[in-house]
């Protein structure tokens, strides 16, 4: 559904939605996907007439970011979760994590 409405020209009506998913979703169906979406800050909705059109919180580099917070939110033990990440980069994107965490110092001081 998020990929959907990255395709979209602008912010999507339900219906455009279902429709671009191929209407084997009952309309419904899409209105409870896209609130659930909203609750989660995986979209915006602005109203329009008597409904509402949707669009993206943001790129899919955004939504991947949303996805990891909430994963990383779930768990209790934040750090041994958070060590096992950086285990598992390649050097190529160790070098980029610590680039980013220098990047996030800096603007802090």
């Amino acid at each position: 559904m998020l990929a959907v409405l990255q395709e979209a020209p602008g912010p999507a009506s339900a219906a455009w939605v279902q429709e671009r998913l191929g209407g084997s979703l009952a309309y419904t169906t899409v209105v409870t996907i896209l609130t659930r979406l909203l609750r989660k800050g995986a979209v915006t909705r602005e109203k329009a007439g008597r409904s509402f059109v949707w669009s993206p919180a943001g790129d899919e580099a955004d939504l991947a970011a949303l996805r990891m917070r909430r994963v990383l939110d779930a768990e209790s033990d934040r750090r041994a979760v958070l060590a096992r990440f950086v285990t598992k980069l390649s050097p190529g994107e160790e070098q980029v994590l610590r680039e980013l965490l220098e990047r996030v110092e800096r603007k802090r001081k």
